[in-house]
């Protein structure tokens, strides 16, 4: 059983999310290769054998919530869902839950109503009597139409009668016919049944049977899910614990006592179900009709939850309501995204979908009133609202991080705010000139840009790569205490701090290990014409700069053998296991072709003229560890495999050294292509990436390919005579373009 615990999900992109969901077993190789590529999992010829029609396929968000554990079982939950905060609603409640134990739920026998309603019935009394003598022979004959059905354990149970009275009319009967129909959904099952006993029903009754069909209100099966919450687990940040759980206590009978703030509190609980249901290819809106039908039964509309203080001051919570669904049946199997959905949750059996259906409705009103009762649902919502709005702006792919995070500072989270950021973002700079320090009296270091080798270097092959000269700037200041490195381009303050290293901070630390700068004060300023995370060596540079800054001010007498060694070991933190190409091209800062194993490990190049390169930045943080990382367990398990891939791209940074030295363009750019078809390969591009490069080659590139770690970062393309076309052509798509330090022979 794997673990739903899945760390930080919503922080990687799609496709780092869709192998990770591989990794653990959530996923296979099928279903995760379609979901890479972005299709649609329901082809519209398949959607054509559904309904009527179709002329498409509209596509909604396929997303899974965390977190979930269940009667002592995890589950990932598939929701397919267009409105922001309910994922992540309901994936924060259930890890709450899940601290104090999970969830508990249960079910009645799941059965379905079907209706027979009899009209013009002289006795209604002796009809009644009549269809209770010979219910046995009538549930016979319901079965005897679905045998299989039977076989499977299922089948018709029971007979009930209720007698209704209709408005100036007399007395009629609803004959009801109790069926299990097993993993069904079941609606077609039990219409036929009903419309095979009615005329044994009239024979009975002496009457008409005007209807014959089931009722989605499925009050035989109900299913109940209970919850505690810990009373530390509720705090908020302007609210105790105290006051939170009571207030969800309140918030509750408020939605037992007033209607219109039921409707409300329930839609909300639908939200997750209708999600699930949506996500596993069921009829939503059977279950919307019979929770709202549920929650009026004692004839006022009411909650469907309850919350409630324990004992130990706890708060408890539980939902009751109708859950009929099915897991099995020709229209779910015809949906591939339904099979998708069901192998994510590992679900079994249609009661225990319903079961978990029960959970994630319980999340989400925990959710959504613990939000309500203390800052208040635009707050949580705001996040999402913004990337809806930067959507519909129409931003690109490039620049809509940095959008979202515009719109939510800004507080104006509106369309003509997001089109403001989007022009301001697309013709901005990382760093101006007069931004940048002097380079006589700081530390310096080079960025990189790999041509050919990445992720076979970590395996000691060749790597050829050029430096962006000058990227990165350090200055150090000595203070009173504590050590504090910025890097305003980056938005980074931060303490640096062996009790709780993070970021940029904690590679920095060997250097104040090893340089013995412990217990001393220093301000450490960083500017940066790269961006970070996005393949270009950016955490090398910075350790370089860093370090080159410390040697300057404390006179340390460091030659860039040291220089490299420190930064090499700042790299390890940073990267787990890295080549070393990035701390060589920062330090050295000269072209290079690289292989670690080597005496010495680079080769320089002497170029006659920088190759005519752009460089592109797709605003999709590419974090060369997890990358790094997800091919070494690729590696492990299909090592030969990826061996003679390694070998391959080997060759090729061998041959595009002498390509590049030659200045033969033509050649070099074949070497490029090739190589990004065998990191694609390696599954290390990203949709984004794919896209920014079919961009370049359609503008006038000849060779182009994702330049570092990959799953987002940063693309290299080369374009004799096309550099300013392919620029423009990216930085109108909204991409960022980095040429820095062209006049000193690099890129």
């Amino acid at each position: 059983m794997s673990d739903s615990r899945v760390s930080r999900l919503y922080r990687k992109n799609v496709r780092e999310r869709i192998d990770e969901l591989l990794e653990l077993g959530f996923l296979d190789e099928t279903i995760a290769n379609d979901l890479r590529r972005g299709h649609s999992l329901l082809s519209a010829d398949g959607a054509d054998k559904m309904i009527e029609n179709v002329i498409g396929v509209f596509g909604l968000p396929f997303a899974v919530a965390t977190n979930f554990q269940v009667n002592g079982n995890d589950y990932l939950v598939p929701m397919v869902v267009e409105e922001p905060s309910i994922v992540a609603g309901a994936s924060g409640a259930a890890r709450i839950i899940r601290a104090a134990g999970g969830f508990t739920a249960s079910s009645t026998e799941p059965l379905l109503i079907g209706q027979v309603h009899v009209i013009d019935i002289d006795d209604v009394d002796a009809a009644i009597a009549g269809i209770e003598m010979r219910q046995n022979e009538l549930v016979e004959l319901a079965n005897s139409l679905h045998p299989k059905l039977v076989a499977r354990g299922g089948g018709a149970r029971a007979i009930e009668c209720r007698v209704i009275s209709l408005p100036q009319a007399s007395r009629t009967l609803a004959v009801h016919l109790l069926v299990d129909t097993r993993d069904a959904m079941g609606a077609n099952i039990v219409n036929t049944m009903c419309e095979g006993i009615a005329a044994t029903i009239e024979q009975i009754t002496s009457g008409t049977a005007l209807l014959k069909i089931l009722s989605n209100l499925a009050d035989h099966s109900l299913v109940t899910a209970s919850a505690r919450i810990r009373l530390e687990d509720l705090a908020g940040k302007s609210l105790s614990a105290m006051a939170v759980r009571d207030r969800i206590v309140l918030a509750n009978e408020l939605a037992t006592a007033d209607p219109y703030r039921a409707a409300t509190h329930n839609k909300g609980i639908m939200n997750g179900i209708d999600a699930v249901a949506v996500a596993t290819g069921n009829d939503w809106r059977s279950l919307e009709a019979a929770a709202h039908s549920y929650a009026a039964r004692e004839g006022a509309y009411r909650s469907l939850t309850r919350w409630s203080i324990d004992d130990a001051g706890n708060l408890q919570g539980s939902i009751t309501m109708p859950i009929r669904v099915g897991t099995v049946g020709g229209s779910l199997q015809a949906n591939r995204g339904v099979v998708a959905a069901l192998r994510i949750c590992g679900i079994t059996g249609s009661t225990e979908l319903a079961e978990l259906m029960a959970a994630v409705g319980l999340a989400q009103n925990l959710a959504a009133l613990r939000a309500l009762v203390s800052d208040g649902i635009q707050k949580g919502h705001m996040s999402l609202h913004a990337r809806s709005v930067a959507a519909a702006a129409g931003t690109p792919d490039g620049l809509f991080t940095q959008v979202v995070q515009g719109l939510i500072r800004s507080g104006d989270v509106k369309p003509w705010k997001a089109q403001q950021l989007i022009s301001e973002l697309s013709t901005d700079p990382f760093v101006t000139d007069s931004d940048f320090p002097d380079p006589a009296v700081c530390g310096t270091a080079a960025g990189k840009v790999i041509l050919l080798g990445e992720h076979a270097a970590v395996y000691d092959k060749h790597v050829l790569a050029l430096p962006l000269r000058s990227a990165v700037a350090a200055t150090v200041t000595e203070t009173s205490g504590g050590i504090r490195l910025t890097v305003p381009d980056w938005n980074i303050d931060r303490q640096l701090t062996a009790t709780a290293p993070e970021g940029a901070a904690a590679a920095l630390l060997p250097i104040v290990e090893q340089l013995g700068l412990a217990g001393r004060g220093f301000e450490i300023q960083v500017r940066s014409r790269i961006p970070v995370a996005m393949g270009l060596g950016s955490s090398a540079a910075v350790a370089t700069a860093v370090i080159r800054a410390f040697d300057r001010a404390l006179k340390l007498g460091l030659d860039d053998a040291a220089v490299n060694e420190l930064a090499f070991a700042c790299e390890k933190i940073a990267h787990g296991d890295p080549s070393g190409i990035d701390n060589t091209l920062a330090v050295y800062g000269e072209p290079v072709l690289y292989r670690r194993s080597d005496d010495p490990p680079m080769r320089t190049l002497t170029l006659t003229e920088p190759p005519p390169l752009v460089i592109a930045c797709s605003g999709t943080r590419g974090i060369t560890k997890d990358q790094v990382a997800a091919v070494r367990r690729r590696y492990d398990r299909e090592t030969a495999l990826y061996e003679r891939l390694f070998d391959e791209i080997d060759d090729i940074s061998l041959a595009g050294a002498a390509a590049l030295s030659d200045c033969d363009y033509d050649k070099l750019a074949a070497l490029m292509n090739v190589c990004h078809g065998l990191l694609n390969a390696l599954q290390v591009s990203s949709p984004e990436l794919e896209t920014m490069l079919e961009i370049a080659r359609s503008s006038g590139a000849i060779g182009a390919k994702l330049t570092g770690g990959g799953g987002g970062g940063s693309i290299v393309a080369l374009c004799p005579d096309r550099v300013d076309s392919v620029a423009g052509a990216l930085r109108s798509a909204g991409y960022r373009i980095v040429n820095i330090a062209a006049e000193q022979g690099s890129v």
